[in-house]
């Protein structure tokens, strides 16, 4: 700002900070530029913090990655200063959720193909157990099961693009459902949340049988010799369908979900997915 700038450009400058460092530094920002006390004629800044963008911007792109597009873009006509409390705020930030979110799409979409099949192989969002076991614990304890995005973010304490991530993979496993910025959960969710570890590893592991991507794999390790694969084949497959970072995201979450579900072992230190025996019957 000590050149003053014409166009000032700011990627995601609040981030690293406190909340109450950040809430300050936005009303300063707010203040020099609609007060008049900076040359700047415009102001870009990128954000992953939905709230933010609604109590700064006066215009919203929405992006989307691979590839980077606009999605969508929206006015936004409330006054300054604006309340984070008021419900005109509330239901421009639960528009945008709903924008980046999106509606539940139906199964044969949701789920899009094994490697080398026609179609689309959808990338699995890159979230570990722990936070959609949380998430749907907290939607079970909540009336009826259902949520405004943007209360559960804050409830959460977590920030949107990871809220939304996990909710991503929640869909796909068809454990809830995304309707006008509302999340929801299934009937399949609500017995998730209630069951016991074992049940619930069960229940993970059928779902993921019905993604053609694990359904892919899985039929590999039954053909492969000792039912034993290296993670090198898997990996090359994926690279024919992601760049090589993504590919390697993509290997990861498989390893994760599949070890939690026990669909699988693998085996870190030589890098080979293998079938366990099934226990004989007594």
């Amino acid at each position: 700002m000590v050149v003053e700038p014409e166009l000032l450009c700011l990627d995601e400058p609040f981030s690293a900070l406190d909340v109450l460092s950040a809430a300050t530094l936005r009303g300063e920002l707010l203040e020099l530029w609609l007060g008049g006390k900076i040359p700047t004629k415009a102001i870009l800044m990128v954000t992953h913090n939905i709230e933010e963008a609604v109590l700064l911007g006066d215009r919203i792109v929405v992006m989307e990655k691979d590839p980077g597009r606009i999605v969508t873009e929206m006015r936004v006509s409330l006054p300054h200063p604006r309340n984070a409390n008021d419900p005109s705020f509330r239901a421009l930030v639960d528009e945008v959720y709903a924008m980046l979110a999106g509606e539940t799409l139906p199964e044969a979409l949701e789920v899009g193909s094994a490697p080398g099949e026609p179609g689309k192989l959808r990338a699995l969002p890159n979230v570990s157990i722990t936070p959609m076991t949380g998430l749907l614990e907290a939607l079970a304890a909540t009336p009826g099961g259902r949520q405004d995005l943007y209360k559960l973010a804050d409830e959460l304490g977590v920030d949107s693009d990871h809220l939304l991530r996990t909710i991503e993979a929640l869909e796909l496993l068809g454990f809830v459902t995304v309707a006008k910025g509302d999340v929801a959960l299934t009937p399949l969710g609500e017995t998730f949340a209630e069951a016991g570890i074992l049940a619930r590893k069960e229940i993970f592991a059928a779902r993921l049988r019905r993604l053609p991507i694990f359904r892919w794999l899985l039929e590999l390790l039954e053909a492969a010799e000792g039912k034993r694969l290296r993670g090198e084949v898997v990996r090359r497959a994926l690279e024919l369908e992601f760049p090589r970072a993504e590919a390697e995201k993509q290997f990861q979450v498989i390893i994760n979900w599949g070890r939690y579900a026990e669909l699988f072992a693998y085996d870190v230190s030589t890098g080979v997915l293998y079938l366990e025996p099934v226990p004989a019957s007594s």
